[in-house]
């Protein structure tokens, strides 16, 4: 594989503070995805708005652009970066979410995955060849490998005989990628594997040993945040990352709250994503340096003060809690974009933190602190 330039700049116990050279730009890492499932933020926030608040990375999502307007398309326009305006890095998920997702509407073999699409109900075969050609249309930056993700409480056979079919899914998605890259619009795309074993630490561990003979340019921890506890997670996290390359990105999939990305840096992860910021914002709840407010309650009618005091988001520095509120209450559609605006800048500026905290050997006080003032 190319050497595309990972490099770690610090280290604070198992915490990496690193940069990934990619052919858009640099990511600095750790580093939160914001994420666009159909090369969009819904709240409305566009490209600008996004390299105003700091966004490193937009991840979008396969199986969505796919069905609509459709991969054929967007490699037409020039790639879903041009599509959407945004210069900056893209990764791609492969589809294998939606194989847990949608699990109603699909049927799974060795071959992939046969969906039925949620728009008008054809039927869709997935597999891996199919995901790496979706993904090589798209032209991201990085895409991920094609993957089940099964449910946490499935059975431990189950388990077992899942991860060894996404590694043998894994294994047909290099060859897919290697022999159709270069005649791709970004010839340069780096694929990631993804490490799955449910809540079982041995199956976790062995997978992640597999993974890391394959020399990929970063690699993946997936199926969590998918109904098991925090305390399920962080040990699956300690089973698996200890077993993939160091000096590589590891990126923990779907994940989360602010406390769960502080837990899992601490165990060494580099890349998240997660719907909650922008899923929260648009009902209102808020992320704060204090904790989470819901802006509908009563006590916001008149209070005249920013969303948070301690942030310097668009939002916080021109708009109150009081109008923020009468937006909601009055179904203005400003509502969802200043609210959103705000939750993904905390995130990233939270991420901005991380890495300082990290360079300067606090990142475990950092942590205690930052936890302590949370009600989240």
């Amino acid at each position: 594989m190319e050497n595309f330039g990972y490099e770690i700049l610090a280290e604070d116990g198992r915490a990496k503070r690193a940069r990934l050279m990619t052919p858009h730009g640099a990511i600095e890492t750790p580093v939160f995805m914001n994420v666009g499932t159909a090369a969009a933020i819904k709240g409305g926030l566009c490209a600008a708005d996004l390299r105003q608040i700091g966004c490193e990375v937009f991840l979008a999502n396969t199986y969505h652009l796919h069905l609509r307007p459709g991969d054929e398309l967007i490699r037409q326009m020039g790639g879903v970066r041009r599509f959407m305006a945004w210069e900056r890095p893209v990764l791609t998920d492969s589809g294998g979410f939606q194989v847990f997702s949608l699990a109603g509407l699909r049927k799974i073999s060795e071959a992939g995955v046969e969906f039925a699409s949620y728009i008008d109900g054809r039927r869709i075969f997935m597999g891996p060849e199919e995901s790496m050609q979706i993904q090589l249309n798209l032209g991201a930056t990085i895409a991920m490998a094609f993957d089940e993700c099964p449910p946490a409480n499935s059975e431990r056979e189950y388990i077992n005989d899942s991860a060894d079919r996404t590694t043998r899914w894994l294994l047909r998605c290099i060859d897919t990628h290697k022999s159709r890259r270069g005649d791709s619009i970004n010839p340069h795309q780096m694929l990631f594997g993804i490490n799955q074993g449910g809540i079982f630490a041995d199956i976790r561990a062995k997978h992640a040993k597999t993974l890391s003979q394959l020399d990929l340019p970063g690699y993946a921890i997936g199926g969590l945040a998918v109904g098991e506890t925090h305390e399920q997670m962080y040990a699956m996290i300690e089973a698996a990352a200890p077993h993939l390359p160091r000096n590589r990105p590891t990126y923990l999939m779907g994940v989360g709250t602010p406390a769960n990305i502080l837990e899992a840096v601490e165990r060494g992860i580099d890349f998240f994503d997660c719907v909650m910021p922008a899923r929260n914002g648009r009902h209102g709840h808020l992320f704060t340096s204090t904790g989470k407010i819901n802006i509908n309650n009563a006590c916001h009618e008149k209070d005249d003060s920013p969303i948070d005091p301690a942030c310097a988001c668009p939002t916080c520095a021109s708009y109150s809690r009081a109008y923020l509120r009468h937006l909601f209450k009055a179904r203005e559609i400003l509502a969802l974009r200043l609210a959103v605006l705000h939750n993904l800048h905390f995130y990233n500026t939270l991420m901005v933190d991380i890495r300082a905290a990290i360079e300067q050997n606090r990142f475990a006080q950092f942590k205690r602190d930052y936890v302590n003032n949370l009600r989240i």
